[in-house]
């Protein structure tokens, strides 16, 4: 039986952990507590006697290729980027949610109108700390999933600081180890693709607490970023921007886009962005967020709107009474006529490449390990 032990060597050392907390997160819930996380996110041993071996750490890993089949065979994988119904280009009603969002304020529009509409009892989102800082919470009032709106960088992720350095990824799965205490019986989770891998895994171990867990939305995925001072002087070189400028961040269309309070818009092409980038991410094969029941980014939508993929019969019913109770607006087909299969030959396309290049740099991964940042 493979232990934690284990994922050191195969997933630590190689430098593929991403740290989004799923094997910390099971031993704290279930009170084992052999597990934890460091001052970088990284999750180590709290103590090894408390160690049951039962596996499951490893099991539930997304690094991990136990239960991949299992996994796509109850979402119904297809490739190259998973199930997926419906493409379409939606935008929140409400003006304030459109003001606070990066894109469209899709995701937050529907978790509020599922909040409302009582079919919720809250959200695991990240919310703002401080300037392009975030954390993962679970919210519980309509105000709190409001407060969480608008993402600075990347449409996908918010900051962590860690050891005086930025990283755009926040541990949203560890989140789960709240509900239980939260008494939150319907939760929607909002997370990035490991983090809905590893979600739909735990939740195929009927691991508690993630029957808790109503519905699942998924981010698109470019890649994690770490933004110490160096990258950040970097970065002002290449867009030719300070940051003291800087309104917003995105990232659309395969660039990231740096919004200036003089209303010009700097882009900087992703492909330059590797001196950055997270070591993991560079083998992370999932760009769309898979195995979630709905998937969000600015891909192919015009500006101010957000591509929406409905994955599962549940993400679209889920869609479809937002948008019939005025929670969400779509992009008129009259307007577009093409957008819908743009949109989904663009996801498949970026899909395919982000797959090739993980598989290419699994490739060229050496043995013993190698010291990564962020």
């Amino acid at each position: 039986m493979e232990t934690f032990f284990d994922l050191i060597q195969k997933v630590q050392k190689p430098g593929l952990c991403h740290h989004c907390g799923g094997c910390v997160t099971f031993c704290t819930a279930i009170n084992f507590g052999a597990l934890t996380t460091d001052e970088t996110g990284k999750p180590v041993y709290a103590d090894p006697e408390k160690c049951i071996e039962c596996g499951i750490c490893y099991m539930i890993c997304p690094e991990i290729g136990v239960m991949e089949q299992e996994v796509k065979k109850r979402w119904q994988w297809k490739p190259p980027a998973g199930k997926m119904l419906e493409a379409t280009a939606a935008r929140a009603r409400d003006a304030a949610v459109r003001r606070r969002a990066t894109d469209g304020g899709a995701v937050t529009a529907m978790l509020l109108h599922l909040f409302d509409a009582g079919r919720i009892d809250g959200a695991i989102v990240t919310r703002p700390t401080g300037t392009f800082r975030r954390e993962p919470v679970l919210a519980t009032t309509r105000k709190e999933i409001l407060e969480a709106a608008g993402f600075f960088f990347d449409t996908s992720h918010g900051m962590r600081l860690y050891s005086q350095q930025y990283s755009t990824y926040a541990p949203s799965i560890q989140m789960l180890g709240q509900l239980s205490k939260r008494r939150a019986g319907r939760v929607a989770f909002v997370g990035t693709p490991c983090q809905i891998k590893t979600l739909r895994k735990m939740e195929a171990l009927n691991i508690v607490p993630t029957d808790s867990i109503s519905i699942a939305f998924g981010l698109f995925c470019s890649g994690n970023f770490v933004f110490g001072s160096d990258e950040r002087h970097r970065l002002e070189k290449l867009g030719k921007f300070v940051w003291s400028d800087v309104r917003k961040v995105n990232v659309k269309d395969g660039g990231l886009r740096m919004h200036l309070d003089s209303g010009q818009v700097r882009t900087i092409p992703l492909e330059e962005l590797d001196f950055m980038r997270r070591y993991a991410c560079r083998h992370c094969e999932d760009y769309s967020a898979e195995y979630a029941d709905l998937s969000f980014g600015g891909i192919s939508a015009p500006e101010g709107w957000t591509t929406v993929i409905t994955r599962t019969p549940l993400g679209r019913a889920a869609f479809s009474h937002a948008k019939s109770e005025g929670a969400l607006e779509t992009l008129p087909r009259e307007q577009d006529p093409t957008y819908s299969s743009r949109a989904e030959a663009a996801v498949k396309e970026k899909s395919e490449k982000k797959r090739a290049a993980a598989r290419e740099n699994r490739a060229l991964l050496k043995p013993g390990g190698v010291k990564v940042k962020g």
